[in-house]
């Protein structure tokens, strides 16, 4: 254990499906919200098109609605070096053809605090895990029917 002035978060990532590549620009409010709130940080945001073939093509953080706006400009350049092109490529063989995939590697900043904490009394964090969402909806809702 190494003692350190930094508040760091626990890292994670996300790796999402557009089907057809449909950006609606929600899912970017929303995250755009978490990061000026510094609940999050967004260390790397990367996004690929899977072409017909099964190949993907990296695109540029740029207006995906056609709207004229910069609609990722706010994240344009953010890149920590962590994600490299194995991982978008791995994440790409996820989707079909046609579709895109966005590779979000972020800070849960809220934590750093209280993980610091946890170190300044010797104590570590030695496990982790994640409940995905769609399991808790379906455990919340089957409580409702009982």
């Amino acid at each position: 254990m190494t003692e350190t002035s930094l508040d760091v978060g626990p890292i994670d990532y996300l790796v999402v499906e557009f089907p057809g590549a449909n950006f609606t620009g929600e899912a970017l409010t929303a995250l755009v919200d978490l990061v000026e709130r510094g609940i999050v940080r967004i260390l790397d945001l990367q996004v690929a098109m899977v072409g017909e073939n099964g190949e993907f093509t990296a695109i540029e953080l740029a207006d995906f609605d056609g709207d004229g706006d910069l609609d990722l400009a706010v994240f344009q350049g953010v890149q920590s070096g962590l994600l490299g092109d194995d991982d978008l490529a791995e994440s790409a063989a996820l989707v079909g053809p046609g579709d895109a995939v966005a590779v979000l590697l972020y800070e849960n900043t809220w934590a750093g605090p209280f993980v610091s904490a946890l170190r300044n009394q010797g104590a570590d964090v030695i496990a982790s895990g994640r409940i995905p969402a769609d399991e808790v909806i379906a455990a919340l809702e089957s409580m409702e029917v009982d």
